[in-house]
């Protein structure tokens, strides 16, 4: 029979915690979070914002209707939000690095919720609206959740999330970020804060 010694349980410790970081969204995404906090995951958003704009972003102005819809059925068409800075983020309750962004994006949305320039929407890829919502209550988090309804564009939701994507306020993307990003950084709400000054 082998002893249990000092250096086999540190062993055993250490594999028990990577085998509960491989396995749980939730650790995953802590992890997450803390790296974030040490200034890891900024989105750049110099390289994704251009003052004139590209056939690319012209392209990608919602002439035709993009749809979002809350959990009663109201439904958002991105290409009547003219005028708003349009903040849409693309994830699920199952993804870790969605997990670890969004106390981020709720403090942006706080910061951002009394301005009428300013419009939300989170969009659970799964559609699963009732998950989502008590996964934001169980978070404590304040953002609302809505869901696709039709086609997405392949220039704002390829096929990674989170995805981010920032619209001007004439529908053109401003910014567009794929993984996670601290959005609680100054740097984003001055951008943000600039677009709606244009």
């Amino acid at each position: 029979m082998k002893r249990i010694t000092f250096p086999r349980v540190i062993s055993f410790i250490v594999i028990a915690i990577l085998l509960v970081f491989l396995i749980s969204p939730n650790a995953k995404g802590w992890l997450s979070q803390q790296l974030m906090k040490i200034g890891l995951f900024k989105p750049d958003l110099t390289q994704m914002h251009t003052a004139e704009p590209s056939a690319e972003s012209v392209a990608s102005r919602p002439a035709r209707s993009v749809f979002f819809k809350d959990g009663e059925g109201n439904r958002i068409d991105a290409a009547n939000l003219d005028g708003k800075v349009v903040f849409i983020n693309f994830w699920a309750t199952w993804c870790p690095p969605c997990i670890a962004e969004m106390p981020s994006i709720d403090k942006l949305y706080d910061r951002c919720r009394d301005n009428e320039n300013i419009v939300f929407i989170m969009a659970d890829v799964d559609s699963q609206y009732e998950q989502s919502v008590q996964f934001m209550e169980n978070k404590n988090l304040s953002l609302p959740v809505h869901m696709p309804a039709g086609e997405i564009p392949g220039d704002w939701l390829g096929g990674a999330i989170p995805t981010t994507v920032i619209l001007d306020k004439k529908g053109a993307i401003a910014a567009r970020h794929e993984g996670m990003a601290d959005y609680s950084r100054k740097e984003i709400v001055d951008f943000i804060q600039g677009l709606i000054d244009e």
